[in-house]
């Protein structure tokens, strides 16, 4: 007997004081953690493991995050992401807890990530491999699911089966509560976990034309697109917006007669959700005149906001970071003769995306490397810009993603 105590004495002396904290004080301690810094220290302990758990994590500070979206389907099991507060890129694997190998990330919202998965085919019978063997197209688009998951938490779920033409075609969008829109020209589906049907409506959009980057305002809880109006030979652009009680019928322009030409003055433009979910970014290139070839002088970053329905310019991108994308300092760098101004056609078109008021840009002149953009909320100092470098993998300087909010507030 004497031996066992003096056993556990011992054992209790090797302890790190934090273990000898009573419950109320661990806790304490650890809500000054950062999410990551949390999670990272759930598997250093037994003690650790059964506080950090999901209703604790809940408690702490979404980790935002910048999401890049591979360029092919099979990604290694992983993906990358950039903390804009650190300065750091992670990498997030999927291959603990996601059985499939090939996806791509699609849509986010409050802790949940979507994504696009390659479903096994069915294994072929005698009778059928004759049939599907001269079938390339069934090869070339092997079926998908939706799946929603919590990386953080290491758990996914399967949404209800779509065709295979809404993954191809299809624009995701996930807002609160576990909504989600899948969009394409023609259609639109919706699918809410809380009405219990389990099943996809189907909506008909009465638009004009295909929208363009369509967007979630969750705050205003509606969805804003943007249709070309005009001419085969002119793009001409309206906003259209539709709120999500009303997919059905509640399409509608977007307009006041005191905007004037404000869709005019932007070439390519582009819709992002603003900071908390009442503004709308439209970014685009700054035409530098109304010809119909006019090339873009910069890029500039337009605000509307939801409750005064007004514009205002948010951002202009530096002349020195734009000329990156144009290939103008690439010029510089190898010694050759750089012209007074753009070129019109010149391919120097800026990749676009983000939301909640942050906006990467990417491009094929600039690799290895995003420019970044941060909503001002005073509106007065035009943002702030800055680069962000070391960009990893794909190689040819395209870029893609949007913003994730990891956490353990929501589970699939």
């Amino acid at each position: 007997m004497a031996g066992s105590d003096d056993d556990e004495a011992a054992a209790a002396a090797a302890l790190a004081p934090i273990h000898c904290l009573p419950p109320d004080a661990l806790r304490n301690v650890l809500l000054r953690l950062t999410l990551r810094d949390a999670v990272a220290c759930r598997p250093v302990s037994r003690l650790f493991r059964e506080t950090l758990t999901g209703p604790f994590l809940a408690l702490l500070p979404a980790l935002r995050l910048l999401l890049l979206r591979h360029p092919r389907p099979d990604g290694g099991g992983c993906l990358h992401a950039f903390d804009p507060d650190r300065r750091r890129w992670l990498r997030l694997p999927f291959t603990a807890f996601l059985p499939h190998q090939a996806f791509s990330p699609v849509a986010s919202s409050a802790s949940l990530l979507y994504l696009w998965i390659e479903t096994a085919p069915a294994p072929l019978t005698s009778s059928s491999s004759s049939s599907s063997s001269s079938s390339p197209a069934a090869a070339a688009h092997p079926p998908k699911a939706l799946a929603v998951c919590n990386p953080l938490a290491g758990t996914y779920r399967l949404l209800p089966p779509l065709g295979s033409a809404w993954a191809r075609h299809g624009t995701v969008l996930a807002g609160p509560g576990g909504v989600v829109l899948v969009l394409t020209e023609l259609a639109a589906l919706s699918y809410t976990p809380s009405e219990g049907s389990g099943k996809w409506m189907k909506h008909p959009l009465s638009l004009p034309s295909k929208p363009r980057s369509p967007i979630l305002a969750a705050g205003a809880r509606a969805v804003f697109a943007l249709c070309d109006v005009g001419t085969p030979w002119r793009s001409q652009w309206k906003l259209f917006s539709c709120p999500l009680a009303r997919l059905t019928g509640g399409w509608a322009p977007v307009e006041r007669a005191s905007w004037g030409d404000v869709f005019e003055i932007l070439k390519r433009p582009r819709l992002l959700a603003g900071a908390g979910g009442r503004r709308v970014l439209m970014i685009g290139g700054l035409r530098s005149s109304f010809a119909l070839d006019a090339p873009c002088s910069t890029v500039l970053i337009l605000r509307l906001d939801l409750a005064t329905m007004e514009w205002d310019e948010a951002g202009r991108m530096p002349p020195n970071m734009y000329r990156c994308f144009t290939g103008l300092c690439e010029a510089a760098a190898q010694g050759s003769a750089m012209p007074a101004a753009p070129v019109a056609g010149s391919n120097n078109k800026v990749k676009v995306f983000g939301g909640d008021g942050k906006v990467w840009f990417g491009g094929k002149r600039v690799r290895g490397k995003l420019a970044m953009w941060e909503e001002d909320d005073v509106g007065s100092s035009g943002g702030k810009w800055d680069w962000v470098d070391g960009v990893p993998g794909y190689g040819d300087g395209v870029y893609r993603g949007f913003v994730f909010d990891g956490g353990f507030t929501a589970m699939p």
